[in-house]
């Protein structure tokens, strides 16, 4: 995949403010500093697109990147993150929630985890509540490349059963592996 085109379209926290475009739709999801900047920055090929920071729970909004003129990847908070308060813990809940009830668009969802560690009870809260909704769902590990070798068959089998999956994708921003992967599922998502 090619990406020709990246653009910030869109900053929503309710439902009047999304895209009017009918395209595709590709939701992120994932605790806080599991490295959604990184995803979008290594999927568009661009350094410093979405912004990173060492702060979490900086993304306090949906938005919107328009890619190609072809599809939306829409990052969202992070969860998760304990400095939060309930009240900003609770709209944020409730405005991914109205996106994932409202959204026709939505195509598929990204759930990114870490994959140093082992997937936290919000992970597997927000996995459930995903499968609940009916929506196609990968699950993607971020930070593959600072596992060592040796200890790569014992972060798979924890992710997979805690997960009670069968597979998933490994992916580093730094080395760029399971880029190809991702690309494919927005290819035949982009498609239909």
């Amino acid at each position: 995949m090619k990406i020709e085109s990246v653009e910030l379209k869109n900053i929503a926290v309710r439902e009047s403010q999304y895209p009017k475009e009918v395209l595709p739709e590709f939701l992120l999801v994932g605790r806080s500093n599991v490295g959604k900047s990184s995803f979008i920055n290594a999927l568009i090929c661009r350094k410093n697109f979405a912004r990173t920071s060492s702060k979490p729970g900086k993304t306090q909004t949906l938005n919107f990147y328009l890619v190609n003129e072809q599809f939306f990847l829409v990052d969202v908070p992070g969860y998760g993150y304990t400095k939060l308060s309930k009240e900003s813990d609770r709209k944020i809940g409730l405005m991914i929630e109205e996106y994932l009830k409202k959204r026709d668009n939505l195509s598929h969802v990204f759930m990114l985890i870490d994959y140093r560690h082992k997937p936290t009870e919000d992970d597997i809260m927000m996995y459930n509540f995903l499968k609940y909704y009916n929506i196609p769902i990968t699950i993607i590990a971020t930070k593959y490349d600072k596992i060592g070798a040796s200890g790569r068959a014992k972060q798979d089998k924890l992710i997979k059963e805690t997960l009670k999956i069968d597979d998933f994708i490994r992916f580093s921003s730094t080395t760029k592996k399971g880029r190809e992967e991702v690309y494919k599922i927005l290819k035949e998502n982009i498609a239909k």
